[in-house]
């Protein structure tokens, strides 16, 4: 049974998570307005300041991990790519110090002013300093990739309106680029620089593939190879593709609802006992008794958490998958 100063705590907790979830809609209602107003997309933004566009073109590759010519800056290539894919501008080597020094920092805290034991203090830095900015990028790059499938059946109709009024590709692409807002905005605009710099269109596209990461630009990049040795109609063959864009969409939503009470379960099934361990902490403290004394908690702990989470990923596969 809850005790008068639980529930207290209970009616701050919630009092203090309204006053967040209201901050929060004001922030995102406000920073919307600030977007609608502002630069269609960044590099737009970068253009305005009257900085050179071969400039802005390298500034651009630059702060996405890239060097001035768009290859990967790293020889460990995947992690370089998922940065590259995620959209995070910056300094990678910053990014990565940020989560090794704050999980330096836990490990520190948990160490000598809580006491936790060296092994303890190790997993918290691992998890912390190499596998959470791993999640960060991955959940990032989902995100993002989601919305450029949103936005690409329309620049690619955008492209085909623009090719059929008489304009060559690479006007129809800088169109894109000054009419679509990020992410596909400023990825067509690179695209459209480096064809300005002498890269061909097919090269341009396929690098835009490897900076996205969406399939469906490798299907684009595809049908540009085989038009530029081939022949055949280039607005035909973006048409037909940007009608399977959406069809692949409307599938793919389509399965998402119907998956949606899997999910539904997987999230309640997971959460279920983390939740109730909280509750029972502050109702009953001494429900446990002296069980966290015992040495054999923590393996089975991580026995439990390991099959948990194998539990956890088995129902992600099959609520998640690729068609």
């Amino acid at each position: 049974m809850l005790t008068g100063q639980t529930l207290l705590y209970f009616i701050y907790v919630l009092a203090a998570a309204s006053v967040i979830l209201a901050a929060e809609s004001l922030y995102v209602s406000y920073a919307g307005r600030r977007v609608r107003i502002g630069t269609i997309n960044r590099r737009l933004k970068r253009l305005a300041e009257e900085s050179p566009a071969e400039q802005t073109l390298q500034g651009l590759l630059r702060e996405r991990g890239l060097t001035d010519s768009g290859d990967f800056v790293f020889g460990a290539v995947a992690l370089n790519r998922l940065y590259t894919q995620s959209g995070v501008t910056g300094n990678p080597l910053a990014f990565a110090a940020m989560f090794l020094l704050a999980g330096l920092m836990i490990a520190l805290m948990l160490a000598l002013l809580f006491g936790f034991s060296v092994v303890s203090a190790l997993i918290a830095f691992l998890v912390v300093g190499l596998l959470l900015p791993l999640l960060v990028l991955r959940r990032a790059r989902n995100k993002r990739i989601q919305k450029f499938a949103r936005q690409l059946p329309d620049a690619l109709d955008m492209i085909v309106r623009s090719l059929r009024a008489g304009h060559p590709a690479p006007v129809a692409i800088g169109l894109v680029a000054r009419e679509m807002p990020d992410p596909l905005g400023t990825e067509f605009g690179i695209v459209s620089d480096e064809i300005t710099f002498g890269l061909s269109l097919e090269n341009a596209v396929r690098k835009l593939s490897q900076r996205v990461g969406f399939e469906g630009l490798h299907l684009l990049s595809v049908s540009l190879s085989i038009q530029s040795k081939t022949g055949g109609n280039l607005t035909e063959i973006l048409h037909n593709l940007s009608l399977v864009l959406r069809e692949r969409q409307k599938l793919r939503l389509k399965i998402r609802a119907l998956s949606a009470e899997g999910r539904m379960s997987a999230w309640i099934i997971s959460l279920f006992p983390v939740v109730m361990f909280f509750i029972l902490q502050l109702a009953a403290p001494s429900y446990y008794g002296t069980v966290w004394n015992n040495p054999v908690i923590l393996p089975v702990f991580m026995i439990f958490g390991g099959w948990a989470l194998l539990g956890d990923f088995i129902m992600y596969r099959m609520v998640n998958f690729d068609f």
